[in-house]
């Protein structure tokens, strides 16, 4: 076990006030595998006031320099890619393979990504007699979850340094070791003191502070709506900017001249990515009500394939859940869903055949699109099949929700796919199963969120225009 005492702010690593820890659980066998501290308010404003201090100087330097800084992180991250891959399969339950490719090589790429954005960027540009110039706005906070952990620190930090913020972080309490690793690897990076700091904690306590600090000037968080709606509350006091990542519920339209066996085999992958526990996971499965049968065979052959298993072994494809709480959440959703009438296509509320670990059976569930299930976010591995009578109604169904993350269109054209998914009121559509793009947007509509993230998109969340008035020139 780990424990790690100290928290990062100023440019070094600072011994907690509070003695209180909280603990951080292996997902495949139960047991503490690290402790963090537990942050105070006290520590939060320390840091947030470092990071006001930092701020003028880091924000004055050169783009190259940043972006240089940016890609020693990069360079850092690969260096420690088992450290970080291994630590996030045991906290979050990712299997250790999948984890090195996805929780890891992304961020990697990410800081790599966002120096060049950085260096290609159209910082200031004329317009009639004005000079209209991008500046960073200011000390960020960043709260961040513990599904995609580092990804989600990686894409608020990485284009908040590049574009010349400086950042106070607090990780998720339930997968805060990748985020100690990642300080590991910035501290050795040699970034000047204040521009990066670290408070572990619980979201009431340093979340908070974060959120209503008058020298803050933005917050950027990802998490649940509910928690999501509390930030943005809290940040309304002192009108910072908000930026949210939130749930979602997200469907995948499978239209009646689609390939269903690819359809339904690709909608299934999308939804157990890292058992479920992705907030834009196609969890809903719509297809024609003529054709329903034949989607549940499909399904059926389709999910025996997700082997179940601790994240450390390598046949494992779907993992355990993050933590107790979570997987019964999940049972509970499944017992909801059962006892409202769902058809169970395969899996179930019964515990697979675990002696530890926080493990559900892959669950697929035949419903009414008025269903709990088919509104609420579970956010584990259980898919839903809801049937549709045309295509009008499949539209309706995808909208019907408070959500508005991702989703897919499957069909025999992109054309007729595309014209159906521009009718979907979601901030990202998988056309025919076209892969995840890291250069596009990335974000909500509804109760999603608000604002990007990723490429050039999530970057200009970090800055702020200004108008310079300039004298005309006499002819």
């Amino acid at each position: 076990m780990t424990n790690y005492p100290s928290h990062y702010i100023n440019g070094q690593w600072v011994a907690a006030q509070s003695a209180e820890t909280l603990p951080v659980h292996d997902s495949s066998t139960e047991e503490i595998m690290a402790t963090v501290p537990a942050g105070t308010a006290q520590e939060a404003e320390r840091a947030v006031l470092a990071a006001r201090a930092a701020f003028e100087g880091w924000s004055s330097l050169p783009v190259e320099t940043r972006a240089a800084y940016l890609e020693k992180v990069a360079a850092g991250l690969k260096a420690r890619t088992d450290d970080m891959a291994l630590a996030i399969a045991r906290e979050v339950g990712m299997p250790l393979k999948m984890s090195r490719m996805v929780q890891v090589g992304g961020p990697t790429w990410h800081w790599g990504n966002y120096a060049k954005v950085a260096r290609n960027f159209e910082w200031e540009k004329k317009v009639g007699n004005s000079l209209v110039v991008r500046e960073a706005i200011g000390v960020v906070g960043c709260i961040t979850p513990w599904n995609f952990p580092l990804s989600q620190i990686t894409l608020k930090i990485a284009p908040a340094l590049a574009a010349g913020c400086t950042v106070v972080l607090k990780p998720s309490e339930i997968a805060p070791v990748n985020a100690m690793i990642l300080a590991e690897i910035i501290h050795e990076a040699g970034l000047p003191p204040g521009v990066f700091n670290l408070v572990n904690g619980m979201g009431p306590v340093v979340g908070e502070v974060l959120a209503t600090h008058p020298e803050v000037d933005m917050v950027s968080f990802t998490g649940s709506t509910r928690a999501g709606k509390r930030v943005s509350e809290l940040a309304s006091q002192s009108v910072k900017r908000v930026a949210l990542e939130l749930g979602g519920k997200s469907a995948s339209v499978i239209l009646d001249d689609a390939d269903f066996e690819a359809a339904v085999k690709g909608t299934i992958s999308a939804c157990m990515l890292n058992s479920g526990q992705t907030c834009s996971a196609h969890t809903r499965m719509l297809v024609p009500a003529s054709r329903y049968e034949e989607v549940k065979a499909l399904a059926k052959t389709a999910i025996a394939k997700f082997s179940i298993g601790p994240s450390l072994e390598e046949s494992s494809r779907l993992g355990p859940l993050v933590s107790a709480n979570q997987r019964d959440r999940v049972l509970g959703f499944i017992r909801t869903g059962i006892a409202e009438g769902a058809d169970v296509i395969a899996g179930g509320a019964e515990a697979p055949p675990m002696a530890k670990g926080y493990f559900v059976q892959p669950t697929i569930l035949g419903i009414k699109p008025t269903d709990t299930l088919a509104q609420e976010e579970i956010f584990g591995p259980v898919l839903v099949v809801i049937p549709y009578q045309d295509e009008e109604e499949a539209v309706a169904i995808a909208n019907s929700t408070i959500y508005g993350l991702g989703g897919g269109v499957w069909s025999g054209s992109d054309e007729h796919a595309m014209k159906v998914a521009r009718r979907i009121r979601t901030g990202q559509v998988d056309i025919n199963g076209g892969p995840f793009n890291a250069q596009a947007p990335f974000g909500g509509y509804k109760q999603s969120g608000n604002g990007r993230e990723a490429g050039v998109y999530g970057f200009e969340e970090f800055l702020e225009f200004k108008s310079l008035q300039l004298k005309p020139v006499a002819a």
